[in-house]
């Protein structure tokens, strides 16, 4: 049944929750496949990421709105995506619902060795590394203690010099592992 209200605003309740559910949907859609691709799709995009996202979210808005957008679905759409935000939020808060929703981060080198085994978990090129490690201002491995793919896709570098407190790196798998680091061939720059 069309009311002047329902067909001004564009929408009817059934319409309404449809928008709803595909929003959850292709939200938790979309954050798998963020999750599957690692932080490194999270970090400095280039031009094909960028691409990427621009299509990603052409697909996301159309899904959301039903490919009938309205002023209505969009503002239920918009509402559904702060909404289900911050309830990822809030579950992140739980430690270990925490450690499902986001990746752990990634030691990608440590005493000025390249972990070719964090490089592949990160997905990362040495390429990518050094690009890194040049905007980070270093310019020999030796001023490297560690540098970590955090959870959130960016690249944390520390220098040499005093031991990191064991706190700072606590949620860093394989930090103070010196075998792991010892299989790690060294790289010039020393």
């Amino acid at each position: 049944m069309t009311t002047p209200l329902t067909s001004e605003l564009g929408v009817d309740l059934r319409t309404a929750g449809l928008v709803a559910v595909a929003t959850l949907g292709i939200y938790l859609a979309l954050l798998v496949c963020v999750r599957v691709s690692g932080q490194r799709s999270l970090s400095a995009m280039s031009a094909t990421d960028v691409a990427c996202v621009i299509a990603l979210g052409a697909v996301v808005g159309r899904t959301t709105l039903l490919a009938t957008p309205t002023l209505t679905t969009g503002v239920i759409a918009l509402v559904m995506l702060f909404a289900v935000q911050r309830c990822l939020a809030l579950l992140r808060r739980n430690r270990i619902l925490n450690r499902i929703l986001t990746r752990e981060p990634v030691l990608l080198m440590r005493g000025g060795r390249v972990l070719t085994g964090g490089l592949r978990t990160a997905r990362m090129s040495e390429d990518d590394l050094r690009q890194r490690l040049r905007v980070a201002g270093v310019a020999r491995l030796a001023d490297v203690d560690c540098v970590v793919l955090e959870r959130n896709g960016a690249v944390s570098v520390l220098r040499a010099g005093p031991e990191p407190d064991a706190w700072v790196m606590a949620d860093v798998p394989g930090h103070d592992d010196p075998a792991r680091h010892a299989t790690t061939v060294p790289r010039g720059g020393g």
